[in-house]
């Protein structure tokens, strides 16, 4: 039984190892790289949406709110690459304005976030085409949040996640273990017999 301390002892590296090696993707989720508009930026007009990540991302969902929370119409979201891109489908009013984001990174979890800037014009256009004054943006309102949830909730359950694969990982070790342990006794007991 002397042989015993190393097994447990080598198959407890081997499943530290294995999760060490499954789980660390998970933790570098992938990020916003660049957009335009850029956040906080004061544009002139917005005829597209663009979200660079830092890498490949799936199931892109974009919304844009203007100050007063209502949705601006967009164009289905595209993938080019790292990048998300979504045509604006009539022109911006001068004022506030939010894009709120929602992408499944590469490592299969869902990742967010918002993106406030304003559209330039002058006062008297602004007052006569736009309930936002040319307000400050604002954070949008819960329906954004609750919308963007609803709608990649299904998306997001399609990736497995790093624990999953953690999971299996020591489930795999823990195999082997028994595995040798039951062929290592085998001998044993017939020498016991034996004499």
């Amino acid at each position: 039984m002397a042989f015993l301390p190393r097994h447990i002892l080598g198959a407890a590296l081997a499943g530290a190892l294995a999760l060490m090696f499954t789980a660390s993707p998970a933790l570098a989720h992938d990020a916003l790289k660049s957009s335009s508009p850029a956040k906080d930026a004061q544009v002139g007009s917005v005829k597209e949406i663009e979200l660079e990540y830092s890498a490949g991302v799936k199931f892109p969902f974009v919304v844009l709110h203007d100050a007063a929370g209502k949705a601006v119409p967009l164009g289905e979201p595209r993938l080019a690459g790292p990048k998300v891109l979504t045509d604006v489908l009539q022109p911006l009013a001068p004022g506030a304005y939010v894009i709120a984001w929602r992408v499944v990174s590469s490592d299969g979890h869902p990742i967010e976030g918002e993106i406030p800037f304003s559209v330039k014009g002058s006062a008297s256009s602004s007052a006569s085409s736009s309930p936002s004054g040319g307000q400050p943006a604002t954070n949008p309102p819960p329906q954004a949040a609750a919308s963007a949830a609803a709608g990649e909730q299904s998306a997001a359950s399609t990736g497995i996640p790093g624990w999953i694969w953690g999971g299996l990982a020591v489930l795999v070790v823990l195999g082997a273990f028994v595995l040798i342990r039951t062929a290592r006794r085998g001998p044993d007991r017939e020498e016991v017999d034996a004499d």
